[in-house]
């Protein structure tokens, strides 16, 4: 079983995938410590679409990312940046009123209560985004359309942006859609529980962590996230260190004139459970963005469920074993090496720093 294969890209344009967000200069922190006692940072870009967009095209695919920036230093650096990893960003908007988003954060995991991330990112350019600004052309060109809950989060317009690019049209792309749950990013209320399962269920692909999943909905089990998601051809249940459950299959539902390109014979409801990596990690930080890269990378190449996901392990833990959001991935025959190992194999894996770059057998890639 294969899964749901990308939309025809457009013949004049030839992309891939078009990513969709805001994207921010991001400042690391230089030794770890709570943020007011951290001495200096290291300028970064963080965003879960560009991250997605750049790890794509490192890997070798056509990937386009659309935003809006300021028409300052800031977003000088975030466009040449993004576009230095080989992505296309002739779509990108310069607003010239409002700032570039910036965020710094501490070295910490997100998941633990000592991370801080200090956001300056209200009335940024990004959530200035609306139907009015945002090229449509450049947005519907590409096979895969991707998307994520954070720009729902930044203004009502950008909103109104998410909700009108998930509504069925002919032609469509193949829309994916990361559920990112962002709590400190929502207006209060619960608003934003209901408006990430409404897009959710617009989608064709989507990614949902079980964690971000039980806090946003309440909802508990791989099983009961596919129960509230009946529509996506897709749903990818991340399980962290668990590894991930995949719902596969032609589902009811609102649909685009091309069904997201999903095939016609696919089997409701396939099931598929991938273990994780064993990974050293260096910084818990952009690996939900690179799951996301590798498995629409495996997606775009017409793979079986299982090695989609296995992609996205790989790609998770290139970018888990680095200190930033971005690393290049490994080489695509080095890659798909490992994702052929058996189950054994596969499981006695451990990737520490460096192992993207090695040009090893497979069983030379595991770290003592």
């Amino acid at each position: 079983m294969s899964g749901p294969a990308a939309g025809t890209a457009d013949a004049a344009t030839n992309t891939d995938v078009v990513c969709l967000g805001e994207s921010m200069v991001t400042f690391l922190p230089s030794q770890p410590g709570r943020l007011a006692d951290v001495p200096s940072f290291g300028r970064g870009i963080g965003g879960a679409e560009s991250n997605v967009a750049c790890a794509l095209a490192a890997a070798g695919h056509r990937a386009a990312w659309v935003g809006r920036v300021g028409a300052d230093g800031f977003g000088d650096h975030l466009v040449e940046t993004i576009a230095s990893y080989g992505v296309d960003i002739s779509a990108v908007r310069r607003d010239p009123v409002r700032p570039t988003g910036i965020y710094f954060r501490t070295a910490t995991d997100r998941g633990t209560d000592t991370h801080e991330v200090a956001y300056y990112r209200a009335g940024s350019a990004a959530s200035a985004m609306s139907p009015d600004n945002v090229p449509y052309e450049d947005l519907l060109a590409g096979r895969v359309l991707h998307l994520s809950g954070i720009t729902a989060a930044l203004s009502a317009d950008c909103l109104a942006l998410l909700r009108d690019l998930t509504a069925p049209r002919p032609g469509r792309p193949l829309v994916s859609f990361d559920v990112n749950h962002r709590p400190h990013l929502w207006r209060g209320g619960d608003a934003d529980a209901s408006v990430l399962l409404e897009l959710a269920r617009r989608a064709d692909l989507v990614f949902v962590g079980e964690d971000e999943a039980e806090e946003a909905w309440g909802i508990v089990g791989a099983e009961a996230i596919r129960a509230a998601l009946p529509e996506p051809a897709v749903v990818v249940v991340k399980r962290g260190s668990a590894g991930a459950t995949v719902f596969s299959g032609l589902r009811p539902g609102p649909r685009s004139s091309n069904a997201g390109g999903a095939d016609p014979d696919f089997d409701p409801d396939t099931v598929t459970l991938v273990p994780a990596l064993r990974v050293d990690v260096v910084a818990a930080v952009g690996a939900g963005d690179a799951f996301a890269a590798g498995f629409l990378s495996a997606t775009l190449r017409g793979l079986p469920v299982r090695e989609r996901v296995r992609h996205g392990h790989l790609m998770a833990a290139a970018v888990l074993t680095v200190p930033g959001d971005l690393t290049d991935p490994p080489a695509r025959d080095h890659a798909d090496r490992l994702v052929a190992l058996d189950d054994d194999a596969w499981g006695r894996l451990r990737l520490g720093p460096g192992w993207t770059a090695a040009d090893r057998a497979p069983e030379e890639v595991r770290t003592p």
